[in-house]
């Protein structure tokens, strides 16, 4: 009957221990999550801007871009777009609904990336795919 008694002794010596190490498995946990906005880490992070273009191929080599617009377009200064990998052509202020067209686009899927650029001086690609 001892011997029962002091097995149970034993055992229950292993929950104040699980007990302490999830209490600073937790802490520590916390602590990584809460520092970064402590202490401005996470400054450095970007706005995004809320601006839409379409592409559609028009034709055996012309595809189509329409600026659709949106909440941040008044904040848009210019736009960029490269069909292909090819050379980067600036579209100064679009107005929404404005639609231009790239004659080098080939019968083939061509890569399509539009950015654009905003009064901030930052950058964000609006439009990646495949017309």
């Amino acid at each position: 009957m001892k011997a029962n008694r002091k097995i149970n002794k034993d055992e229950d010596a292993v929950s104040p221990v699980i007990g302490v190490i999830l209490m600073v498995a937790i802490t520590v946990i916390l602590a990584a999550v809460i520092a970064p906005f402590i202490f401005g880490m996470s400054g450095s992070l970007k706005k995004n801007y809320f601006v839409a273009v379409t592409a559609s191929q028009s034709g055996p080599n012309t595809i189509d871009f329409t600026y659709q617009g949106g909440p941040d377009h008044d904040l848009v200064v210019g736009l960029n777009y490269s069909v292909r990998g090819g050379s980067r052509i600036a579209v100064p202020s679009p107005f929404t609904g404005e639609t231009w067209s790239d004659p080098t686009a080939t019968t083939e899927r061509d890569h399509v990336v539009v950015s654009a650029y905003f009064s901030d001086g930052s950058e964000q690609v609006i439009l990646d795919t495949h017309v």
